[in-house]
């Protein structure tokens, strides 16, 4: 451990996440209930023992620099780390109770949210997840739902959204049907084979021209409007399909129909009420879901991004 590269003061590491999650100096001194000067100041003195700015002063408020946006992820999850540390040494984990319902699609619930949730089981057992497996939006603002994640920053008002992270997707099939039907040489190729995917083939006929894959809608063999089943289909040996790599990578039997087509990028978005900031059970959840999704997605393709009220 190099503890001379820790010896910055938690107070300053506080003043910068709040000032990045607040949007300025005086909604942070209002959030650690300080003054703004203080906030300033701590903030001066992390990027003086950094070695770094952090945070550009100007009249229309802090914007934070390139350095600072690349570190506030860790910063968050150090926050984040540093709630679950106060809960356990405090014993308040099981006095956080109650019900939190996620709701992703069916793919994702399936797939990548019962990996996450192991650590919320031991920092509040006393939280219970209800899991709403839906790609429609209007389920949070119906509150039918107090988080989602979702693949568009969503547009409602009064809706809280974090930018966790890119997951990556690429073309898989089943090696058995590649053994049968050949594999693919080239990405024009690709247009000749059978396709598994949604109802609407529209949606990913228009990306797959633009990646040289003249593929048509007779060719969409299989298609359903589960996810769940669109990737069983694809495991059962119908045809190609644009799976998240973090999926496709590690299942048995499933291949990438052509090692060197690129990958498409589409974003993770962790969405909420404004009730995160009041709802002890909530935050956590979200600050839980954050880390994972945002580990998950680098482990894949990069770093987590920004926070930000759908309204500003």
């Amino acid at each position: 451990m190099n503890w001379d590269a820790i010896s910055f003061d938690w107070n300053q590491v506080r003043a910068f996440l709040a000032t990045a999650e607040e949007g300025s100096f005086s909604g942070a001194a209002r959030a650690l209930k300080t003054t703004q000067p203080t906030i300033g100041r701590q903030i001066s003195d992390l990027e003086a023992k950094l070695g770094v700015t952090l945070v550009e002063r100007s009249v229309r408020g802090p914007k934070l620099t390139e350095t600072g946006r690349e570190l506030l992820d860790r910063v968050r999850a150090m926050g984040d780390m540093a709630t679950l540390i106060s809960i356990v040494a405090t014993g308040k984990s099981q006095e956080v109770t109650g019900e939190v319902a996620v709701t992703a699609t069916d793919l994702l619930s399936a797939s990548i949210l019962p990996g996450l949730m192991s650590p919320l089981r031991e920092a509040a057992p006393g939280i219970r997840i209800r899991i709403v497996a839906s790609s429609d939006v209007q389920n949070l603002t119906q509150r039918e739902a107090d988080i989602a994640i979702r693949h568009v920053r969503p547009v409602q008002p009064d809706l809280i959204a974090r930018h966790v992270g890119d997951f990556r997707a690429n073309l898989y099939a089943a090696t058995a049907y590649l053994d049968r039907a050949g594999r693919p040489k080239t990405a024009h190729d690709i247009a000749a084979h059978d396709f598994v995917g949604n109802a609407d083939p529209q949606r990913l006929m228009a990306p797959l021209h633009n990646m040289g894959v003249p593929v048509r809608a007779d060719r969409f063999v299989m298609s359903s409007e589960s996810g769940v089943v669109a990737w069983e289909l694809v495991k059962a040996g119908y045809g190609v399909s644009m799976q998240p790599e973090v999926l496709g990578d590690s299942e048995p039997g499933v291949e990438k129909v052509l090692a060197e087509f690129p990958s498409l990028e589409f974003p993770i978005w962790l969405v909420t009420h404004r009730e995160l900031q009041t709802s002890r059970r909530i935050r956590i959840v979200f600050d839980l879901l954050a880390r994972g999704l945002s580990n998950a997605a680098r482990g894949v393709s990069g770093q987590a991004d920004e926070e930000t009220n759908t309204t500003g």
